[in-house]
């Protein structure tokens, strides 16, 4: 039986995703299209990736290179991405060709740490407070507003607690500037928070809307470790939470599968959320989907940016998501024993400290 690959932009099952980026948010994503009928299209500049090992096709070349992109636009039917990084030139090019699911304006808004915040401020929703830092004296000045501890981030290419630096009480404002390569920064002034969240949500191209619950994240190394489902807040803050996401994804027009990430600020009945970043993708405190929800973020963001249906949201139980990092993966033995153990390995050739090799989920039922 042979279906249309385009029924206005929504898609049908052997139609063509286009991927921009080869690492593991990229293979899962092509291991769950594989369940809906979809082949994959990698394009990436490394050799290696772990995407390629489940694609149905792949493209080897530069983001800047326009003539492989026009190449890989003719081959696919719509065009999504595993990182926020995206070249703009890149998506521009490609969104003239194809439809782009998350489009343009959420990588523009979300690439800078500037524009991000005073996005999500102009939206009324509360952020840390924040000063753009494009010298010296500006540091200086932004130290002297928001005070001390407070943190200085690079506006562009910061992950991992990569691009950033705690101004202490003793820091030497010079040397702070210089470790982040006097690049454009923002300073945010520092938030007391009980526990750090994540809402992983979806919006769909007719705009449908479905938030996972919320969860809570355990970061170790500024390397996410855990993640457990539910969080512990009450059921206002998880309600604040989710609606924030969604005024997020409707006021960028976003298509596909995101993550606000929040702090929680506050107890008992002053109890409140503050935003700290948008991730316009598939989501790392999203992987306990894969077995803990009836969806998982992988075939939801497939869902998504295909225009099919989006599937429930609904959780399967308590839920625990473990990060392997570096040599944990080298437990693989134990983990394929341990009962109730789902192992997830991105299939990486080396274990190096701080590198994400894979993750663990485990389930079981709610307590009554």
């Amino acid at each position: 039986m042979s279906m249309p690959a385009f029924a206005g932009q929504a898609l049908a099952p052997g139609a063509v995703l286009g991927i921009i980026g080869g690492g593991q948010l990229a293979r899962m994503i092509a291991l769950a299209a594989a369940d809906l009928g979809i082949r994959c299209h990698i394009f990436a500049p490394e050799t290696e990736n772990p995407a390629f090992d489940v694609a149905a096709a792949r493209t080897v070349a530069a983001y800047e290179d326009e003539a492989a992109l026009a190449r890989f636009a003719d081959a696919v039917d719509v065009v999504t991405y595993e990182f926020e990084n995206v070249p703009a030139a890149t998506a521009a090019f490609l969104s003239q060709r194809k439809p782009l699911h998350p489009g343009a304006r959420a990588l523009a808004v979300t690439q800078d740490r500037l524009s991000e915040k005073s996005f999500v401020a102009e939206l009324g929703l509360e952020v840390a407070p924040f000063r753009a830092v494009d010298s010296l004296g500006d540091l200086e000045a932004a130290v002297a507003a928001l005070g001390r501890p407070s943190v200085l981030k690079t506006r562009r290419l910061g992950y991992d607690g990569k691009g950033q630096v705690r101004i202490l009480a003793g820091t030497d404002l010079a040397e702070a500037y210089a470790a982040i390569g006097r690049q454009p920064a923002v300073l945010e002034g520092f938030v007391t928070f009980a526990r750090e969240v994540s809402v992983v949500a979806a919006r769909g191209t007719d705009g449908t809307f479905a938030a996972f619950d919320l969860c809570e994240n355990e970061h170790r190394d500024h390397i996410l470790a855990f993640t457990r489902v539910p969080a512990q807040v009450s059921a206002p803050t998880e309600a604040a939470a989710i609606e924030a996401a969604r005024q997020i994804a409707a006021a960028l027009g976003y298509v596909g599968v995101f993550a606000v990430e929040l702090f929680v600020v506050g107890e008992g009945a002053s109890e409140r959320v503050v935003v700290n970043e948008i991730a316009p993708r598939v989501h790392n405190s999203g992987h306990w989907t894969s077995e803990g929800a009836q969806t998982s973020q992988f075939h939801q963001h497939v869902r998504a940016v295909c225009g099919f249906p989006l599937g429930s949201a609904a959780r399967r139980g308590r839920v625990e998501m473990e990060n392997l990092i570096g040599d944990a993966a080298l437990r693989w033995r134990d983990l394929l024993a341990e009962p109730g153990a789902h192992l997830h390995l991105y299939g990486k050739h080396s274990a190096r400290p701080g590198r994400k090799m894979g993750h663990v989920t485990r389930v079981w039922p709610e307590r009554s």
